[in-house]
């Protein structure tokens, strides 16, 4: 203690001086938490928007023709019953629902609204989501077998179309056909990329199919699947690819004309590049901490030569070499650690900002705030050992010096 305060004393000597060389260390202490805060933070979105997407999703969507080696597109391979046969004979998928894609415009009474998304979809569609109601219910097989003219609508449609009026039971005009609103959904916000997930209208595939598009055929644009568990994806994707391999009679060798896609597996790939990323940028963030460093070891080596005389003095009455090194040692870590504490203050104080700012300028976008603590715990046990890395060499130096030498110093 008496060694601290010793070391906290000359160092409140030269006020300026000691803050000038701290700047490194607290601007370097101060990039690696905003950093590695951000970059946690992005992780966070990008996991939480995955979880939005539904439980354990796998999306299965048609595969794209080749002709003269030229891609064709999407074929229509998938069909209503192949959803209906993934439910019931692939052991580790809980539920599978068709997916339709339409666009249109949704009119009640005066009001009118454009959907960013409009699907028709089967009864399991809100448990393969993960999607819960917030007033009303959901449409049944049989509203899917009569192809019935029911919806459901997600919160921002309802608020477009009705304002405070209470939507269930109206009536909305989707392409001049009459629709029955029979529930709404619960809000989701925004996804990953700021669109709204909550501007949709949901209809039965069927009633898409046919009284929408007019068409008598089976195919859906996709499948959605939600599988058991975590654990089960692997194994859920590979009987979706056995079952439909063996239902479009695709023989062994020839290509799919499906594509199976995990979401997990994406999120997993967007997690490795925000992490490396993030490690990158701390990276490079960290480098000026080991130029503070250097203005430690600066600043100590001139504390030693202004302090020479001093040294001799307490070398004279008594003081061990490694007396006068711990001292030198103490005023380094203390230059670092106090350092190191203002910039994990700045640091959060940063991320923070830079946070609310991304939530300001993407609206609808919901970035967590995030504060590594064990970034910010390793950075400050690294400015530690800058400090004594660097404050080491002055330390010694001061160690070594003939107290009669020093004391005729001037």
């Amino acid at each position: 203690m008496v060694t601290l305060r010793i070391a906290w004393r000359a160092l409140q000597k030269n006020r300026m001086r000691a803050g000038l060389t701290i700047l490194g260390v607290v601007i370097g202490i101060a990039a690696v938490t905003t950093m590695v805060s951000i970059g946690e933070s992005a992780g966070g979105l990008i996991q939480g928007q995955f979880e939005a997407l539904g439980t354990n999703v796998i999306v299965v969507m048609p595969g794209t023709g080749q002709r003269g080696g030229v891609r064709q597109g999407a074929l229509p391979s998938l069909t209503s019953d192949d959803a209906a046969a993934i439910a019931n004979d692939c052991p580790s998928v809980l539920a599978a629902s068709p997916l339709v894609g339409a666009s249109g415009q949704v009119i009640h009474g005066n009001n009118n609204w454009n959907p960013k998304e409009m699907f028709g979809v089967g009864p399991d569609y809100l448990l393969v989501r993960n999607w819960l109601l917030r007033v009303g219910g959901f449409f049944t097989e049989r509203d899917v077998l009569a192809a019935d003219k029911v919806c459901v609508i997600g919160q921002t449609v309802a608020e477009r179309l009705f304002q405070t009026t209470n939507p269930i039971g109206q009536s909305v005009r989707i392409r001049n056909i009459p629709f029955r609103v029979i529930g709404v959904l619960a809000a989701k916000g925004a996804n990953i990329v700021g669109d709204d997930q909550d501007d949709v209208v949901l209809m039965p595939y069927t009633t898409v199919r046919k009284r929408l598009f007019g068409s008598g055929f089976d195919d859906v644009h996709a499948i959605m699947v939600s599988a058991r568990s975590v654990t089960t994806m692997a194994e859920a994707e590979n009987e979706i690819r056995n079952l439909l391999a063996d239902r479009h009679r695709i023989a062994p060798g020839e290509p799919n004309d499906f594509r199976v896609q995990n979401t997990t597996e994406i999120a997993n790939v967007l997690g490795v590049i925000t992490g490396t990323m993030t490690a990158m940028l701390a990276s490079i963030a960290g480098i000026s901490l080991l130029v503070g460093g250097v203005g430690i070891m600066n600043i100590m080596l001139v504390s030693v030569t202004e302090r020479t005389r001093e040294i001799g003095i307490r070398m004279a009455v008594g003081a061990k070499g490694r007396d006068i090194l711990l001292q030198f040692l103490v005023e380094s870590v203390l230059l670092s650690c106090v350092g190191g504490v203002l910039g994990f203050l700045l640091g959060v104080a940063g991320s923070t900002g830079i946070t609310m700012a991304i939530n300001a300028w993407s609206s609808g976008t919901d970035w967590p705030v995030v504060i590594s603590i064990p970034a910010a715990t390793v950075a400050i046990l690294f400015a530690a050992f800058v400090g004594i890395f660097f404050g080491f060499y002055p330390a010694r130096r001061a160690s070594r010096l003939d107290p009669i030498e020093a004391l005729r110093y001037e």
